[in-house]
C-alpha cells in the first residue's frame, strides 16, 4: 500500500501460542513424590507410560504452534511496499504484538493471475479543476471477482470522482477513460491477483498491501484486501476498499506516507492502514523495511478514514 513495490506476506501471519506445561510446579510432598506413596509401590512401568504420554503431549503442542507461523513466507524478494529502500525481514521477536495487519478471514479472493490486464469498459465525465489526470480500471487476466468486473470498475469511479477524495483538493481533475478512448492514461487501477501483487509490489513486511508502481503507471489493488479488508477497519469493507484506492492513487500524486496525526483523529489517507492505525504499531512493523517517512513511536491511535479531505475540502493530510 504505497509509492511503488514492496510486498505481503505469503498468506496470513499468525502467531503461535506460547508452550503452557501442564504439570504442577508445587514441590512433591511425601505422599507425592517418587515411585513410593503411602507405603505403597506404584510400578515403574505405569510411571514410564506417564511420562512418554506428557512428553508426547508437549511435542505436540510444539509442533502446532509451529505450524501457526510457517505457512507466511515469501514468493520472491523485492522492494517493500513502496519506492523506499527495501530492509531486512522481520524477525519473530521484532513482530508486534496486536496483528492488525493480519489479513481478516472472508471469502475467497484472486490468488494468482497471468501477469497482464483487461481493461473494463466504461467512461466519466471530467470531475474536478485543475490539471486532468485520465485513467483507465483494469483486472488481471486469470483473476475473477464474485461481483464481476463491471462493479469494481464502478466502485473505482464512485470513489474518485467523489468530492472527498483527490478531486477535492481543486488541483486535481479525474476522467475516466477505456481501450476505446484510443488515448495512454496517466495511471491505471487494475486489480490484481495476490501472488502477481507480491512479485509486482514487493514483500519485505509479511503481509497484504497494494503499491503504486510507478515504472508501469499501474496502482495495483491487491485481491485479497479487496475481498477480505484489513482489521483495522473492523469488518466495514466499503470503507477500506476506498481507503485503497485514494491511499495508492494518493502515490501518484507523489504523496508520501504520514503518521497519524493526533490521537483519536481521523487517520491521514496516506497513513499505512492496511497495516493498522497505531504509530506504534506501524513503527515497530517498518523498523526493518522504511516505507520512505520515520513513524513516532509517540503512542498515538487513530481512527480508520477512506478520504484525502472527508469535510469536503481541502484539510492537513
Amino acid at each position: 500500500m504505497t509509492g511503488s513495490s514492496r510486498r505481503p506476506r505469503s498468506g496470513s501471519r499468525h502467531r503461535g501460542a506460547p508452550l503452557v506445561a501442564s504439570w504442577d510446579p508445587r514441590p512433591p510432598t511425601p505422599e507425592s513424590a517418587g515411585p513410593e506413596r503411602a507405603g505403597r509401590r506404584v510400578p515403574v512401568a505405569a510411571l514410564a507410560v506417564v511420562l512418554l504420554a506428557l512428553t508426547g503431549f508437549v511435542l505436540a503442542r510444539t509442533l502446532l504452534a509451529g505450524d501457526d507461523v510457517a505457512d507466511v513466507r515469501p514468493a520472491a524478494e523485492g522492494p517493500v511496499v513502496g519506492e523506499a529502500p527495501s530492509g531486512g525481514d522481520l524477525t519473530d521477536a521484532a513482530l508486534p504484538t496486536v496483528p492488525t495487519a493480519e489479513l481478516p478471514a472472508g471469502g475467497d479472493f484472486p490468488v494468482s493471475g497471468r501477469g497482464t490486464w483487461r481493461v473494463v469498459p466504461g467512461t466519466t465525465p471530467q470531475v474536478g479543476a485543475g490539471r486532468v489526470f485520465t485513467y483507465t480500471v483494469e483486472i488481471e487476466d486469470g483473476a475473477t471477482l464474485a461481483e464481476g468486473d463491471h462493479a469494481f470498475g464502478t466502485a473505482v469511479a464512485a470513489t474518485l470522482d467523489d468530492p472527498r477524495s483527490w478531486v477535492g483538493s481543486g488541483q486535481i481533475a479525474l476522467r475516466r477513460v477505456d481501450a476505446s478512448a484510443g488515448v495512454v492514461p496517466d495511471f491505471r487501477v487494475s486489480l490484481t491477483s495476490q501472488l502477481t501483487t507480491r512479485a509486482q509490489c514487493g514483500y519485505q513486511i509479511r503481509y497484504e498491501a497494494s503499491c503504486w508502481k510507478s515504472d508501469a503507471g499501474r496502482v495495483l489493488i491487491n485481491g485479497a484486501r479487496w475481498v477480505r479488508g484489513a482489521g483495522a477497519f473492523e469488518g466495514q469493507l466499503g470503507l477500506y476498499r476506498q481507503y485503497a484506492m485514494n491511499h495508492e492513487v494518493g502515490h501518484v500524486f507523489r504523496n508520501p506516507h504520514v503518521p497519524c496525526g493526533g490521537n483519536g483523529d481521523l487517520a491521514p489517507v496516506m497513513m499505512q492502514q492496511s497495516f493498522g492505525v497505531s504509530d506504534d504499531y506501524l513503527a515497530q512493523l517498518t523498523d526493518s523495511s522504511p516505507q520512505g517517512v520515520e513513524i513516532p513511536r509517540d503512542g498515538k491511535v487513530c481512527r480508520p478514514n477512506a478520504w484525502p479531505f472527508p469535510v469536503g475540502g481541502p484539510v492537513p493530510r
